[in-house]
């Protein structure tokens, strides 16, 4: 099942610019999923679970960093095709 999310990361500090810098990059290294990064939120597609795998592993690596937040939407269908 394909999927579309799209994400927000808020690392609660004051130099927060480089940890969402670091986020998008190593979320832009998983070749199975595109992403698609504007200055409001990250968009990414793929399916199920390559998507869910990734943010696993990823926010997993952010939430190291203390009061870290996430905001998702997640659907369940290919918006990166519509249109």
């Amino acid at each position: 099942m394909k999927i579309s999310i799209d994400i927000s990361y808020y690392p609660l500090q004051v130099e927060f610019v480089p940890e969402i810098h670091d986020f998008i990059k190593r979320i832009n290294t998983y070749k199975s999923l595109i992403v698609q990064t504007n200055g409001m939120s990250t968009q990414i597609f793929g399916e199920y679970a390559d998507v869910m795998h990734a943010l696993t592993v990823e926010i997993e690596q952010s939430f190291a960093l203390p009061h870290s937040v996430f905001v998702l939407k997640i659907i369940n269908a290919d918006l990166n095709k519509v249109g």
